[in-house]
């Protein structure tokens, strides 16, 4: 029977330095000749997944963490923070002196002093990551499409992502904006690098349910690969949940099961123990 597979990007599809090993696409490739379905289940919004990754061959996406729902180019459902709600963020991030990106499917769009001030920030992020050239990556390395100088004022946003000068950014965010899902990544409670803020009420596993019911399929017949806090609601609601090895701790102790790591083949290993796909010989 044919299965529905929703993989996380980054830390699960693809390594912190956006490299997708060849055995992943081999494996979804392969998965999908058998007849599974394949879909990314990511943070990103669609601006943010590049051409080689649709070279896959994917069915579709879930992004901004459950805020979009494409399958085969049909848009299932787009939840957008509205222009006013967006204009209330970017009004509050600059009074704070806090820099930030707006997250659209049209593109990134970066506050006046986001490149510089992002720096040590995403150099701090990659060594968090073990990655071995951390004190030397620049913003643009990670975020090629970042566009500087754009419209803030937006109607199309899936989410904004701001960095933490201190906790107490996060905490006040959650004051500033009900109307909002207030969270924060790059690190655990106080250690977290960045806050963000989304459409109130999103998860992977809302928008899971989403393109099921317009898929007309069952829960039973899903999986879920992830790597992160983020994506343990997605790990819990599909009928089988698989953590990376290279994830964290959290999301491995409540996996049905953990697989090696992204670099490790992590996800072919899945896919065959599975039956997804068999070995190659």
């Amino acid at each position: 029977m044919s299965k529905i597979i929703f993989i996380d990007v980054d830390g699960t599809l693809v390594n912190y330095e956006n490299k997708l090993p060849e055995s992943a696409d081999y494996a979804i490739k392969a998965a999908r000749n058998n007849g599974h379905r394949v879909y990314i289940c990511t943070g990103r919004s669609k601006a943010e997944v590049y051409p080689y990754l649709w070279d896959i061959g994917l069915d579709g996406m879930i992004g901004g963490n459950g805020s979009y729902v494409e399958d085969n180019g049909t848009v299932v459902m787009h939840q957008l923070i509205t222009k006013e709600q967006g204009k209330h963020i970017v009004d509050w991030l600059i009074g704070r002196n806090l820099e930030f990106y707006l997250e659209s499917n049209n593109g990134l769009f970066a506050s006046k002093n986001f490149k510089t001030r992002a720096t040590p920030i995403m150099q701090e992020y990659s060594r968090r990551k073990g990655k071995e050239n951390a004190g030397s990556i620049t913003v643009d390395e990670i975020y090629p499409e970042m566009i500087y100088g754009g419209e803030l004022y937006r109607d199309d946003l899936n989410k904004v992502s701001f960095i933490l000068e201190s906790y107490q950014d996060h905490l006040d965010s959650i004051k500033e904006f009900p109307d909002l899902k207030p969270g924060t990544w790059g690190g655990a409670g106080e250690i977290a690098l960045f806050g963000d803020l989304g459409v109130k009420g999103i998860t992977k596993a809302n928008a899971i349910n989403h393109l099921l019911d317009y898929l007309g399929a069952d829960i039973k017949d899903t999986f879920a690969f992830g790597d992160a806090k983020i994506d343990i609601d997605m790990l819990e609601h599909c009928q089988v949940g698989v953590a990376m090895g290279s994830g964290g701790d959290e999301i491995k102790a409540m996996a049905d099961y953990v697989t090696d790591g992204v670099d490790d083949d992590g996800l072919y290993n899945a896919f065959v123990h599975f039956g997804l796909i068999e070995p190659r010989s």
